[in-house]
């Protein structure tokens, strides 16, 4: 099973970055005044990444707050999500920090999550030094592993963002076990029922989980209809979305036309049937402007947005800010 984890990670960071900072950066989240917001500057972030000749890294994230120490100071927020081992990692942090803050000429505090497999990779640091000059970065880093052993703690904790960090170790731990992530993602699932959560927030953090944990097509099938039939007993249709109904349309014309064009297009063809199924009419005269959007990631963001979107001119936002 290939996992993405980047997709559903950075999906988390949008729609929690307070709870992310509250887990993983507490001194730092106490220090943020979250009454005024934050502004995300991802797209400013993607910007230095494609100067720098960087690679493009999906869970980047770059955030303007605000510190409540009463002055009207702001400053920025890098946080990245690694999830695989990557020699040069450290010195990208580095490249990204220095160039943020040659743009914005603001304090530019980089903070790092570590979601790969290896116990001992710890990257938090890098510099030079030579004839007595120095030049270099340390940042913050959280290990994910480090919460192997508090799966209970997780399960139980009132922060959200313990839910994203409990799926992304059962997918490492249950990589060579199917069944036993199935049973782990059936659980997840239902605890969020059990939690009281109303349906957006259910939502929301269903299309992590499931994102997350990919499970082969004989387990998807069995999965889905539990799911299917714990809602119909607790009265709760909050999972039965659009959005999933539209992804398994947009899978199937995807590969009926093969994966060189067929992935677009069935996107597109996904976003479609959502986009009825969610505002009938009303999302009609977004189809001919999605015509000309060619990115994936783009398309891969509209679909996932319909289920929470107040209308079709919210998700308009999305290609034309």
């Amino acid at each position: 099973m290939m996992t993405d984890y980047d997709s559903p990670w950075k999906e988390a960071q949008d729609v929690y970055f307070e709870q992310f900072m509250a887990m993983f950066f507490p001194a730092a989240h106490a220090e943020i005044d979250w009454s005024r917001g934050y502004e995300s500057l991802d797209k400013e972030l993607q910007q230095i990444v494609r100067e720098g000749e960087l690679g493009r890294r999906l869970v980047d994230k770059l955030v303007k707050v605000w510190l409540n120490d009463g002055l009207e100071q702001w400053l920025l927020v890098h946080t990245e999500v690694q999830t695989f081992e990557e020699a040069e990692f450290a010195r990208r942090m580095y490249v990204y920090n220095y160039r943020l803050f040659d743009r914005y000429n603001r304090e530019v505090v980089s903070l790092v999550v570590l979601g790969d497999d290896s116990p001992d990779w710890r990257p938090d640091r890098f510099g030079y030094s030579r004839w007595g000059f120095q030049a270099g970065i340390r940042f913050p880093v959280v290990k994910l592993l480090d919460y192997a052993s508090r799966s209970d703690e997780l399960e139980r904790s009132p922060n959200l963002f313990a839910i994203v960090v409990l799926a992304h170790l059962k997918t490492l731990d249950t990589r060579r076990d199917p069944g036993q992530r199935r049973a782990w993602k059936v659980r997840l699932i239902k605890g969020l029922y059990d939690r009281g959560l109303g349906a957006d927030e259910v939502r929301r953090l269903f299309r992590v989980i499931d994102w997350m944990m990919d499970l082969p097509e004989t387990l998807e099938a069995t999965y889905w209809r539990e799911i299917k039939q714990y809602e119909e007993e607790r009265h709760m249709p909050y999972i039965t979305t659009p959005e999933r109904i539209g992804r398994a349309e947009g899978l199937s014309e995807g590969l009926s036309q093969g994966l060189s064009r067929g992935l677009s297009q069935g996107l597109r063809k996904g976003i479609e049937v959502a986009l009825k199924l969610r505002f009938g009419d009303q999302g009609e005269p977004l189809l001919n402007e999605l015509q000309s959007i060619e990115d994936r990631q783009t398309l891969e963001e509209i679909l996932n947005a319909i289920p929470v979107a107040a209308n079709p001119d919210d998700l308009r936002k999305i290609w034309t800010n």
